[in-house]
């Protein structure tokens, strides 16, 4: 990444009452220092969790072989924790004692230090505040009371260890649950009700020990906030946005909590968005402002919200959502060894896995938007770097054989086509009805989109709200392999009801076991999280107010001993603890916003001028 476009403002702010620069300055100092062991650190780390991985695939391959006519794995029948930690390697259990300890010396290196800090400065809470998280933060559990359902009963079926019991014991009942209703996108019959849980509790941890927003809200409460002043706006992330509405009401009651913020406080509003929560506030922008949605017009943005901190917002998709439908993959899976593979596929298959996520319209509103123009057309892309052997405009890239290639490769624009021919008609109709995830060029076409609701998600379709003083701050990870384009092959699995699978045979390059990797924050690509922020958001037709748009980029710097990352790691979620970001979101909700600058490192603005979107009149 480029050093020469790193850029610091900081205005006329008192020195001591800068952001973190001392964490920044820190992760230069450490970086070179860090160089030659992170890769052996990250493999160490990613052999642990692997290794985890697959050996809860194995038990689970072992609860249903004893089940299977096929296989017989009688020594499974008594095993235990206790027999278990017996005959795992004494340098197996040397390694996790050891990442344990540094997870507990680490993980208070931020807990209330940052809120402590910035007090002593005199900032203290002011603005209300409310989180939307994102895709994996909000806990679901079970409201059925039906003869199938009534077991789990205020059972957390999504993020917690109800969850991982129901899919060991009761694999089919847990699919059931967790899967809408294929052609309605809504509840399942039967009785089935998964609601997703409020409060603090459904995101500050994801299971036990695995924190989300725990740092940042311990931090918040540091400067003076508590549940009068904050809130969680918590949603079943399964749902399509327009669900979102018919069976929750999730956007009128998003609408009447900040009406009812700003009517106790006298004052506006700071939302603070992640990943995919920064996708659903966008919609929600649209809809409040609609007659035939919150009926609050163009000016209710403007009257109510002061601040917008989107954090590694997914606004042009996540690559990686687009094989998890397809084939239920993504490099997580691809990068399993043979034996952790066996296990997985006995216990959840990729036919299974791929009809899950289809099942769950919401993952679909990740799907790449905007196209060739973005992604890159069949021999280039925007984001391909001097000397790069593979370049990631084929999105989908097949293997030739015998001189001859079983399918054409694809672009982005080709592989959502492709997506469509080869899937359900039912999961068509769903997208068709939901999204959209083309490019507008026109001010014209802008316009008359912010009446079609399915248009909503889509930043290159539709703009900003007609707020002027409205503020946007986009915080996001950089400089962690992420996923960019895939090599797939003809699937030799029989019993597959998918035509393709990943070819995991390949790694060369830049491609790791058939997984192209590319710049971002480890699951969103750089592209998504800072083409608007850095470009789009600068253009007329999709800020015709004027919006201030602050982009603030934070490297991926992990400790060596720390499973999390540490106070420096720009990881898509882990980036919640990040010692500066926290910093930045005090500063923000307790109104020093103005103090923030701009910090890009990456080449995110090469990138965004190469991209084949201009402004109208360039188009004349």
């Amino acid at each position: 990444m480029s050093s020469s476009l790193r850029r610091r403002i900081w205005g006329n702010a008192n020195p001591s009452d800068s952001p973190p620069k001392a964490a920044d300055q820190q992760l230069v100092r450490l970086s070179k220092a860090q160089s030659s062991q992170s890769p052996k650190y990250r493999k160490r780390r990613n052999g642990f969790i692997f290794f985890l991985g697959g050996l809860f695939g194995i038990m689970a391959a072992g609860f249903f072989a004893n089940r299977s006519d096929l296989i017989d794995f009688p020594e499974f029948g008594d095993l235990s924790m206790d027999s278990l930690m017996d005959i795992l390697p004494a340098s197996f259990m040397q390694d996790a004692r050891d990442m344990a300890r540094g997870e507990r010396e680490t993980v208070n290196y931020d807990s209330f230090s940052v809120g402590l800090n910035l007090l002593a400065q005199g900032i203290r809470a002011n603005h209300p505040v409310i989180m939307v998280p994102g895709v994996i933060s909000t806990g679901l559990e079970s409201w059925g009371t039906t003869n199938s359902t009534r077991q789990y009963f205020r059972k957390r079926l999504w993020g917690s260890w109800s969850m991982m019991r129901a899919l060991v014991l009761d694999k089919e009942g847990w699919k059931r649950h967790i899967m809408l209703d294929k052609d309605t996108g809504l509840d399942p019959p039967d009785g089935i009700k998964l609601r997703a849980a409020q409060g603090f509790d459904a995101a500050d941890f994801f299971i036990t020990g695995y924190w989300i927003w725990n740092k940042i809200l311990e931090n918040l409460a540091t400067i003076g906030y508590d549940p009068t002043n904050s809130f969680t706006a918590a949603y079943d992330w399964r749902l399509s946005y327009e669900n979102l509405e018919v069976r929750d009401q999730y956007f009128t009651r998003l609408k009447i909590y900040i009406e009812m913020a700003y009517q106790v406080s006298n004052k506006k509003v700071v939302v603070i968005s992640h990943s995919m929560g920064s996708q659903v506030l966008f919609y929600f922008f649209h809809w409040v402002a609609a007659a035939d949605g919150g009926g609050g017009g163009d000016g209710w943005v403007d009257k109510y919200v002061d601040s917008w901190i989107n954090i590694s917002g997914c606004m042009l998709g996540a690559l990686k959502g687009l094989p998890a439908v397809l084939s239920g993959e993504m490099k997580d899976t691809a990068q399993l060894n043979a034996f952790a593979v066996y296990g997985l596929e006995k216990f959840l298959s990729k036919d299974e896995r791929a009809e899950i996520f289809r099942a769950m319209p919401g993952i679909s509103s990740m799907l790449p938007m905007g196209g060739n123009a973005v992604w890159g057309n069949a021999t280039w892309a925007p984001d391909d770097l001097p000397g790069q052997n593979v370049s990631f405009g084929p999105f989908l890239n097949f293997k030739f054989r015998n001189g001859t290639t079983q399918h054409a490769n694809l672009t982005v624009e080709d592989s959502l086509s492709y997506l469509g021919n080869v899937t359900e008609p039912w999961y068509g109709r769903m997208v068709g009805r939901s999204y959209s995830n083309g490019v507008a060029h026109t001010t014209a076409e802008v316009e008359a989109n912010e009446k079609d609701p399915r248009k909503w998600i889509n930043p290159l379709e539709t703009r900003l709200p007609l707020a002027p003083n409205l503020k946007i701050y986009c915080f996001y990870g950089i400089g962690k392999p992420t996923e960019r384009s895939y090599f797939y092959r003809r699937s030799e699995n029989p019993f597959s009801n998918l035509n393709i699978t990943i070819d995991t045979s390949l790694t060369q390059d830049n491609i790791d076991h058939g997984v192209v990797l590319g710049e971002g924050d480890g699951t969103v690509n750089l592209l998504s999280v800072g083409y608007m922020c850095n470009k789009g958001w600068k253009m007329h037709r999709y800020n015709p107010a004027g919006v201030k748009v602050n982009v603030y980029e934070m490297p991926h710097e992990p400790e060596r001993f720390s499973p999390r990352g540490g106070p420096n790691t720009g990881d898509h979620v882990d980036i919640l603890g990040r010692q500066s970001l926290n910093d930045l979101i005090l500063r923000v909700a307790g109104g020093r916003g103005e103090d923030i600058g701009e910090n890009i490192v990456s080449d995110i603005g090469k990138y965004a001028e190469r991209v084949e979107i201009r402004e109208e009149d360039e188009y004349l």
